[in-house]
């Protein structure tokens, strides 16, 4: 397990004082191990005892704009607050703080298997006492709903895939994809870049990418190879069963 940064207890501590939040859990990279400090992402899921309201809301985005400018800066804090009575429900949109501002998106049915498998408390309950374990067929569906659903919407809008950060994100995701399909387990970003399905000068960067360097993978080219990439990816989703 990799070490937690500070910005997670500082959460963890924020949430507990506002007394309507009962669990702060680990997902993610930090979860399985494979976080890299300014590479990854924070993926964290709260539990809140109701609904959150317009009050509510507004206290967790002071919070989240408090700690991104302080232990939190540069590191890419985000968290899915969940109503625990709605936890079951695989469709419904949560309040999810990311990138600088609060949204409303599913839990995934991957982050729910990384909790299951690899996931710890900050705050209040292990997930393993909140989410079910997961089966390899478990695994298998959460995959087929990520390719099937996200990303095959981006699949049809080649113009996405010139943003660099979600053709590298496209090409890891697709090798975690074929993975979870064949294999029924997950794979972390990291093990993911080495079955990506690109040249090996495209591997290389994303490796170096993967480990902080300052490079900069070809935009066009980039993004031809992991749209093609990815529009094959998603057809064998749905083949597959």
């Amino acid at each position: 397990m990799a070490a937690s940064p500070a910005v997670v207890a500082d959460l963890g501590d924020e949430l507990r004082g506002l007394g309507w939040v009962s669990d702060l859990m680990v997902a993610g990279s930090l979860a399985t191990g494979d976080y890299v400090p300014g590479v990854s992402d924070l993926d964290l899921v709260a539990l809140v005892d109701g609904p959150v309201d317009a009050g509510r809301r507004d206290a967790l985005v002071a919070i989240h704009r408090r700690l991104d400018g302080g232990s939190g800066e540069g590191l890419k804090l985000g968290c899915v607050y969940v109503e625990g009575a709605t936890v079951p429900d695989l469709g419904l949109r949560h309040p999810t703080w990311t990138h600088g501002r609060l949204v409303h998106r599913v839990l995934s049915r991957v982050t729910r298997a990384e909790l299951a498998r690899h996931g710890y408390a900050v705050l209040g309950r292990s997930p393993g006492d909140v989410f079910p374990e997961v089966s390899a067929d478990d695994i298998r569906a959460a995959a087929r709903a990520e390719l099937t659903g996200y990303w095959a919407w981006a699949a049809r809008r080649p113009w996405l895939w010139l943003d660099p950060t979600v053709a590298e994100l496209g090409l890891t995701s697709m090798a975690r994809g074929r993975h979870a399909l064949r294999e029924g387990a997950l794979l972390t970003k990291t093990q993911a870049i080495s079955q990506a399905h690109a040249p090996a000068w495209l591997i290389d960067r994303l490796a170096a990418r993967r480990r902080g360097e300052d490079v900069s993978p070809p935009r066009i080219r980039t993004a031809f190879v992991a749209w093609r990439d990815a529009r094959r990816t998603v057809a064998h989703a749905r083949r597959v069963r």
